[in-house]
């Protein structure tokens, strides 16, 4: 979508646009209030700091979203289409890191209560594993604050590609 028409939505229309972004109602309102913008980077800006810092709260419920690293989701909507196209450096016929990645997100949710996330895009599934091993060692505070940054991350690469000049 051109940052014009995007601009120029109605207010519904916007926030619509940007839910599959990252689902946390403050930061799709903000951003959508915050219209319009002069251009891409400024709007790019503008949601990384609106986006700073997610309540524990708000980091919960976009979770609620998001599939474990190295399950594809199936469902149809913009929302998934994005989750897959960021796993695209997992390789699913990769049994190995599959195998690795599925024993790693189940050590990371019996330890947090939560999916491992991370953002995904342009990281091979080494690179993520490696991640994962790391960031199992940490406490729940430090991981907290960790998960915000990934979904932070997320949120703006997804709405960087959704938004063109």
């Amino acid at each position: 979508m051109k940052l014009a028409e995007f601009n120029s939505a109605d207010p519904a229309a916007a926030q619509a646009i940007l839910r599959p972004c990252i689902d946390v109602s403050r930061w799709v309102e903000a951003v959508a209030a915050a219209r319009p913008f002069a251009g891409r980077t400024e709007l790019l800006e503008f949601a990384a700091q609106a986006a700073g810092p997610f309540t524990p709260d708000e980091v919960e419920a976009a979770m609620a979203h998001h599939p474990r690293i190295g399950e594809r989701p199936t469902a149809a909507g913009t929302e998934a289409s994005m989750s897959r196209s960021e796993q695209a450096g997992v390789d699913p016929a990769d049994a190995a890191a599959a195998e690795a990645l599925a024993r790693g997100n189940r050590e990371y949710e019996e330890k947090f209560g939560r999916v491992f996330l991370i953002r995904a895009a342009g990281r091979t599934a080494p690179e993520i594993l490696q991640a994962l091993n790391q960031r199992l060692t940490n406490s729940p505070e430090e991981e907290d604050t960790i998960a915000a940054q990934q979904l932070r991350e997320i949120a703006v690469l997804r709405l960087e590609g959704l938004i063109s000049e």
